[in-house]
């Protein structure tokens, strides 16, 4: 055994369990970040909230299929926990350092203390103080081994003393060096085969079955698995957000994003298919449009890891408790492929839905309008992105518009999203782009969500983070115009739209005043071009794109 600080182990421990980035606002841990300047290449990025440090770790980790660490110190831990929410609702492993208080002087009205912990209850798959600089390594290693398991998520660690202090102290410290728990999944359990079996024959001898690939797919590496058992039994694939990249949308058999922020396409074929099988996905309320796609007396088969989640929302008639890779590949052990020609009509109509989406909105998709469409701008994603991108993107109509009318179209091609945290997206591409620094990392956005975080355009250009940043800029939060006409009673009055319009403003000024290239697209013809030159820029990259605030994005179908 050997004698060291909780500094000296925590750097190197960290490094250890392959950590290159911490996002925080100091001061945390100093005498740590000290020996990670010492004796480790992790870089210590200091940013402009707690919150950002938070969502950058998230895209970090949403990007890696890892922990990532962000820390602040007692006073900016409920802004940390504030920002856990995200990471929470999207499974995501992100791990949070803060400061706590001391046993000497709890309940003595110390500067800027109270009890933090009960906040992060909610938040967190796990969430302990440490209070002896001894059970660094097997707290730790705890962190680690909760963020990934089953089902992943974030988790936070309490370190005494408002700045972590506890760092400075000595034990005999020894690594406990499990390296299964350094990305996702460390495990991989195997279902039952007498469930896996009857779900498998549940979906051969349907006619009109449809699979809904959710984000367990996406943290099990099962896209592929996926694939070839939609191909062999002629099986359409609709995902979830959180799925969206599990299934090339370009697919004849994708039926695309279903739900409430969905293509209506993939809503039709749920609510005409006659059995429902979930993969990976909790069905949720954004995912079955609020348990309306598909209702709830459609037949369903839910495969999930969790077994907490399955059978929660919808009475099954298969259950299927195991990871999505093993499933997925006893599936294909066991199947006859020879069902597939039960849906050949199946399959048939689901290229005339599909089509029919992509008839209907056609003009919208090619538009010339100046102000330029939002469908347009996504259309041309689609189209110009390369097929290494990592898309981030943002809630509220930044989420509608991406899931509805963007398509992944190459197997490298990645895709996250908010889980429903305005302004999320742009310190998360951040985050994603320490992760993928030789990959293009592009952040969908609208001016309402620029604006949470705008800050963040600083901290990308000190730290050469050189992603690209789209703004849907409307000059206003126009998503809350249908609700507040609702709100007053058919049609707002003028002064009503003070609540949701902004002052216009060009972002690419800010960006270029602030060090980073800024374009200003104003014509659906120049977007093409302005793309290709921040592809190529060696620097970070905001594209403010001037759109049309009268453009609403479509609603769910059910």
């Amino acid at each position: 055994m050997s004698l060291k600080t909780g500094a000296v182990f925590l750097a190197e421990q960290l490094e250890a369990y392959g950590v290159t980035h911490v996002f925080m606002v100091p001061a945390i841990l100093r005498r740590t970040l000290v020996e990670m300047e010492m004796r480790t290449n992790i870089k210590r990025l200091h940013v402009h909230s707690e919150k950002s440090a938070v969502y950058m770790a998230d895209g970090f980790a949403r990007a890696a299929g890892k922990p990532a660490i962000c820390m602040a110190q007692v006073i900016g831990a409920l802004n940390i926990a504030a920002g856990l929410r995200e990471p929470f609702l999207a499974n995501s492993p992100v791990i949070a350092f803060t400061g706590g208080r001391s046993p000497k002087t709890k309940f003595r009205h110390v500067y800027q203390e109270i009890d933090d912990i009960p906040a992060f209850e909610p938040v967190t798959k796990f969430n302990a103080t440490i209070d002896d600089v001894g059970r660094f390594p097997d707290m730790l290693e705890q962190a680690y081994r909760n963020a990934v398991s089953g089902c992943p998520g974030p988790v936070h660690l309490q370190f005494q003393g408002n700045e972590g202090q506890i760092d400075l102290e000595e034990a005999e410290l020894e690594p406990l060096n499990d390296m299964r728990f350094i990305s996702i999944p460390p495990f991989r359990p195997e279902a039952e085969k007498r469930d896996t079996k009857r779900a498998l024959d549940l979906l051969q001898k349907a006619e009109r079955p449809v699979i809904v690939s959710g984000g367990g797919v996406k943290y099990s590496n099962a896209a592929p698995q996926l694939c070839q058992l939609a191909e062999s039994l002629n099986i359409p694939v609709a995902t979830s957000l959180n799925g969206k990249d599990t299934f090339l949308g370009n697919h004849p058999l994708s039926a695309g994003v279903a739900g409430t922020y969905s293509r209506s396409s993939a809503n039709h074929i749920i609510g005409e298919a006659d059995l429902v099988c979930f993969i990976g996905s909790k069905t949720g309320g954004m995912t079955t449009h609020f348990w309306q796609v598909p209702p709830t007396d459609k037949d369903i088969i839910q495969i999930d890891i969790d077994p907490q989640v399955i059978g929660i929302n919808y009475p099954l008639k298969a259950a299927v408790n195991g990871d999505a890779r093993s499933v997925l590949e006893t599936m294909i052990e066991l199947m006859d492929k020879s069902t597939a020609s039960r849906r050949t009509n199946w399959k048939i109509r689901i290229k005339e839905i599909v089509d029919s989406w992509y008839t209907e909105f056609d003009t919208l998709l090619k538009s010339d309008d100046i102000p330029i469409r939002p469908e347009r701008l996504c259309s041309d994603l689609t189209n110009y992105v390369p097929d290494d991108s990592f898309i981030v993107v943002d809630t509220g109509h930044a989420g509608m518009w991406m899931g509805g009318m963007f398509d992944i179209t190459a197997v490298n091609q990645h895709y996250v999203r908010s889980a429903g945290h305005l302004g999320w997206a742009f310190p998360a591409s951040l985050g994603a782009k320490c992760a993928l620094p030789d990959r293009p990392v592009i952040c969908f956005t609208g001016d309402a969500g620029f604006w949470y975080h705008i800050g963040e355009i600083e901290t990308a250009v000190r730290w050469k983070i050189n992603s690209i940043t789209l703004v849907n800029n409307n000059s206003a939060g126009n998503q809350s115009k249908t609700g507040f006409d609702r709100a007053y009673g058919g049609t707002q009055t003028e002064q009503a739209k003070e609540i949701w319009n902004f002052t216009k403003v060009n972002f690419a000024n800010i960006a270029n005043e602030i060090g980073a290239l800024g374009i200003r697209v104003e014509k659906p013809s120049d977007f093409k071009g302005a793309l290709e030159r921040a592809l190529s820029a060696d620097r970070p990259v905001v594209i403010d794109v001037v759109t049309d605030v009268d453009a609403i994005a479509p609603v769910a179908v059910t």
